[in-house]
């Protein structure tokens, strides 16, 4: 991401890697806020240990979006059912409990996609299974900041 963020022409593009509840400390006001197959993790016993909850990571992140500025969630999707409880063990997270909480935060849903849904998918199984891969049922979700 680094790499690509100095190519030519991204001077407005910038990569951090920071304590995901520092976050604030260490970014500027953001057009966009993209989140790529990890949004699960604000749900796994190491953001637990930390003391951070997916809300406070959503708080900071609509704090750091302009006004009209997007929040791009994309990630591997689990059952219907799920919720966040296979967050840990499938690395996978129900869609609609994203929605919940991002809009919840102050986010409106602006668009969705399936662009990357894969229907053969089971939903079941850890998506490091050789079997699946590279291959999820992914969903992506772009929120808009009123």
């Amino acid at each position: 991401m680094r790499t690509l963020a100095k190519e030519p022409g991204r001077a407005n593009v910038e990569a951090v890697s920071a304590d995901l509840v520092a976050m604030p400390e260490v970014t500027q006001p953001a057009d966009v806020l993209w989140l790529h197959l990890f949004y699960h993790d604000l749900h796994t016993a190491l953001m637990q240990s930390k003391d951070a909850t997916a809300a406070d990571f959503n708080r900071a992140v609509y704090d750091r979006v302009k006004p009209g500025g997007y929040y791009v969630i994309v990630d591997h999707a689990a059952a219907g059912t799920a919720g966040t409880s296979v967050a840990q063990s499938l690395h996978r997270i129900d869609p609609a409990s994203v929605r919940k909480e991002v809009e919840a935060a102050g986010f409106l849903l602006d668009a969705e996609s399936n662009m990357l849904a894969n229907k053969d998918d089971p939903r079941s199984v850890k998506v490091f299974d050789p079997a699946i891969k590279g291959e999820t049922d992914r969903f992506v979700y772009r929120f808009v900041k009123p």
